[in-house]
């Protein structure tokens, strides 16, 4: 039998669509038996640091169009000519592991699971632009429409699922995503060494991890920071936006600069060092699907201070605080209850770790699994 994967995303994308997929995969490859074979198709190699950290096998491959393609044509592709290639591989299952279908999928009779992370575009639309906000939804409701199973990676996207799509929830399966466990294996001292001095970390530090743009609120932290003993710094790690210049100028404005450091581009090997030698993690993001830098923190050690009013709390469960996300007061007050030396700070990294389990390893990769069967109906 064999399953077909969109992985456009497994070879381009740093960030959470990413990471959900290349970590899905690799979970899979473990517990396949050697009859089911994955076939991951994408427009293109993309980039190779990323595409090598899916591991190849007997059992799982990448595949590309026949032919190369322009970059209009990859996108029609992947949309829709894509659908001849999997016809023409015997791909029985197909699963959209972004929260999109090749158009003619249904007509050529191949059954379709989708992974749906969020509806924020619908929900939030101020944070889009207006014409993708159109071009997302359509895409949803189209999905919803034509998916036999969809997957939602959290209880929250179940229920947006359910609001804003009218989908039965009897066509949902919650299945929370799988984060592996690299994070938790300890980095080296040399390692350590290396990324503190080459990014001239200081000495006591929270992390924040994530795209620099609004709805992820990092500037709450920021604000939090005055309230702070001046020892404390903020490293912020993401990709930049135009809301980061609004960060930066908050920073300047209030003379912040020697206490935050931003840093981008930051490759996949020195984050889980920035993690662990920082003393606490801050995600103060107004809303999210799931929350990935939540359990990896977790995973490094680490005590979260995350915000309500999405789903953060079923990532990181009762260890984790969670304050509005417009309360800087809240903010500072939570912080000071997390860094070193707080009382029932090692109390609170048990209950996370403890919680967190339930997101690791094989465990997500078998649902998923019973998912294909029952839409297969073996």
């Amino acid at each position: 039998m064999i399953i077909g994967y969109d992985a456009k995303r497994i070879v381009c994308n740093r960030t959470g669509l990413g990471s959900y997929a290349r970590t899905l995969i690799n979970d899979l490859s473990e517990v396949i038996t050697p009859d089911i074979k994955l076939n991951l198709y994408a427009p293109d190699k993309g980039d190779s640091a990323l595409r090598s950290q899916v591991r190849e096998s007997a059992g799982v491959r990448f595949v590309y169009p026949r032919r190369s393609l322009s970059g209009l044509q990859k996108a029609w592709w992947r949309m829709h000519s894509m659908v001849d290639d999997l016809c023409a591989d015997g791909v029985k299952l197909y699963h959209g592991l972004s929260g999109e279908l090749p158009i003619g999928i249904k007509k050529a009779g191949i059954k379709t699971v989708v992974t749906i992370h969020d509806i924020i575009f619908m929900r939030h639309p101020e944070w889009y632009n207006w014409p993708d906000t159109k071009i997302y939804a359509w895409k949803f409701r189209k999905t919803c429409a034509e998916a036999d199973r969809i997957i939602a990676i959290s209880e929250c996207t179940k229920r947006d699922i359910m609001l804003y799509g009218g989908v039965n929830p009897e066509k949902i399966d919650v299945i929370y995503q799988s984060c592996g466990s690299r994070y938790k294996m300890r980095e080296g001292e040399k390692k350590m060494h290396e990324v503190h001095t080459g990014y001239m970390l200081p000495e006591r530090y929270i992390v924040n991890v994530g795209t620099i743009e609004e709805r992820k609120n990092v500037l709450l932290a920021v604000k939090a920071l005055r309230m702070l003993p001046d020892d404390i710094s903020l490293v912020i790690v993401g990709k930049a936006t135009s809301y980061t210049e609004k960060v930066k100028a908050y920073i300047r404005e209030n003379a912040l600069e020697s206490r935050v450091k931003i840093l981008h581009n930051v490759p996949n090997e020195d984050l889980p060092a920035i993690y662990q030698m920082a003393e606490a993690c801050v995600y103060p993001s107004r809303y999210e699907g799931f929350g990935v830098p939540v359990i990896e923190a977790i995973q490094s050690g680490l005590p979260v201070v995350a915000c309500t009013g999405s789903c953060l709390e079923e990532a990181g469960g009762n260890g984790t605080i969670y304050v509005d996300p417009d309360d800087v007061y809240a903010m500072a007050e939570a912080i000071k209850q997390v860094v070193k030396g707080a009382p029932g700070r090692e109390e609170r990294i048990a209950a996370s770790r403890q919680y967190i389990t339930r997101f690791e390893g094989n465990n997500v990769a078998q649902q998923v699994m019973n998912v294909y069967r029952d839409v297969l109906g073996i």
